[in-house]
C-alpha cells in the first residue's frame, strides 16, 4: 500500500519528494509546471519513492493550487513513481469531489495515487471563504470529513450518494500535521502520519511519540508508520548550498513580512535585508535539524541524526532552490547518499 515500485533507501528507509511547484521571479506558472515534470522525472530514475504536491492559494510563488489536475500531469509524465497530495486541504472542498478526483486518478493510474489530507486552508482567511463562499466548515469538521471519504472509497458506501469512480477503489489516505491534533486522529483511525517538521521543528517529536503512543491497528496497517519532512538543500560545497539556500529564507522572510512574492533569486549576503529579530523568527521554523543546507557530507549527516532522532520510517524532501538546474542537482546529491 505505502510504496509503489522497489526504490533506493537512505539509512534503511524510503526518501521522497514534496514539490510546491515553485514560481521563481521573472518566470509563470507554465515554466513550472514543465519543471516539476523534469523534477519528478529525474527523482524517478534516481530511486525516490514518492513525488507529492502541495495545495496553495492565492501565493504568488507557488503554482500547485489545483492539486489533483497537477497530480494527473505528473503521473501522467512518469511511469511508476508513487504521486499524491501532500496534501489536499479538506475543509476547502467537498468530500465528495475529492473523492471523485482522486477516484479518476487512481482509476487512470492505478496503484501509483496517494491522498494526504490537511485541516488548515493552505490559505488566508478570505482566500478561504472565495474558495468556501462559507466559513461554516472549518477545522474541526475535519475528522467528520475523513470518515466521509472512507466512506465514499469503501465497497459499500453507507451514503446514498457514490463516488463514481472512487467506490471500491484502495487509495492510501494520510493525514498531516504541523501540531498533534492529526498525530491524535491518524493514531486513531490507524492511518500513515506525516508531519509537516519542515516549518514546525520543534512539535516533531511530541507529535510522533503521540502518534506512535495511541496507535490503534486498522484494516489499513497494523503498525504506525510516520513520514517527517525535511528541507535539503545540497550543493558541492557548504558555502554554495548557503548561497543557494537564501531563496528559501526569504521567502520565510517574505511570508513573515506578508509580503507576496514569487521565488527570489539568492543573494550573496542575506544579513543586509533582515533585521536580528526576523532572522530569529526565520530560523526558528527552519531549525537546521529539519534544514539541511550543505555539502554531500554535511547533508548526510545531518539526515541521518535527523532520522534517527525521529525514527521516521520515511522522509520527504522539500528544496526550494531557485534555478532548476540547482534544484536537480541537490536532489542528485541526495540520491548518491542512498544505498544502492
Amino acid at each position: 500500500m505505502l510504496t509503489a515500485h522497489p526504490t533506493n533507501t537512505f539509512n534503511n528507509i524510503p526518501l521522497s519528494v514534496l514539490d510546491l511547484a515553485p514560481i521563481t521571479e521573472g518566470s509563470d506558472a507554465t515554466a513550472s509546471f514543465k519543471e516539476s515534470v523534469k523534477l519528478a522525472q529525474h527523482v524517478e530514475k534516481w530511486g525516490f519513492n514518492r513525488f507529492w504536491l502541495a495545495e496553495h492559494h492565492n501565493m504568488p510563488g507557488i503554482a500547485s493550487s489545483a492539486t489533483s489536475v497537477l497530480i494527473g500531469h505528473i503521473a501522467g509524465n512518469t511511469k511508476h513513481i508513487r504521486v499524491g497530495a501532500g496534501g489536499v486541504m479538506l475543509p476547502n472542498h467537498a468530500t465528495l469531489v475529492i473523492a471523485e478526483q482522486f477516484g479518476t486518478l487512481e482509476s487512470l493510474f492505478p496503484g501509483r495515487i496517494d491522498l494526504g489530507l490537511g485541516r488548515a486552508p493552505g490559505s488566508d482567511q478570505a482566500t478561504a471563504y472565495a474558495l468556501r463562499r462559507t466559513l461554516n466548515m472549518g477545522p474541526e469538521d475535519f475528522p467528520m470529513q475523513v470518515n466521509e471519504l472512507q466512506d465514499y472509497f469503501s465497497e459499500e458506501p453507507v451514503s446514498r450518494v457514490r463516488a463514481v469512480p472512487g467506490q471500491g477503489l484502495s487509495i492510501p489516505i494520510w493525514l498531516l500535521g504541523s501540531s498533534d491534533f492529526s498525530a491524535r486522529l491518524a493514531a486513531q483511525k490507524g492511518l500513515p502520519f506525516s508531519f509537516a517538521s519542515h516549518f514546525a521543528p520543534a512539535y516533531t517529536i511530541p507529535a510522533l511519540q503521540l502518534y506512535r503512543d495511541r496507535f490503534q491497528p486498522s484494516d489499513v496497517m497494523q503498525r504506525p508508520y510516520a513520514m517527517v519532512g525535511v528541507n535539503v538543500i545540497a550543493a558541492e560545497t557548504d558555502e554554495k548550498a548557503q548561497y543557494l539556500a537564501s531563496s528559501h529564507r526569504m521567502q520565510f522572510l517574505n511570508l513573515r513580512r506578508g509580503e507576496q512574492k514569487k521565488l527570489q533569486p539568492p543573494i550573496d549576503n542575506i544579513d543586509e535585508i533582515w533585521s536580528p529579530m526576523e532572522k530569529a523568527a526565520v530560523e526558528e521554523s527552519l531549525d537546521p535539524r529539519t534544514t539541511i543546507v550543505g555539502s554531500p557530507d554535511t547533508v548526510k549527516k545531518g539526515l541521518i541524526a535527523f532520522q534517527e532522532a525521529t525514527g521516521a520510517d520515511e522522509m520527504i524532501i522539500s528544496s526550494q532552490i531557485y534555478h532548476l538546474e540547482d534544484r536537480l542537482r541537490s536532489y542528485e546529491i541526495v540520491a548518491e547518499l542512498m544505498d544502492k
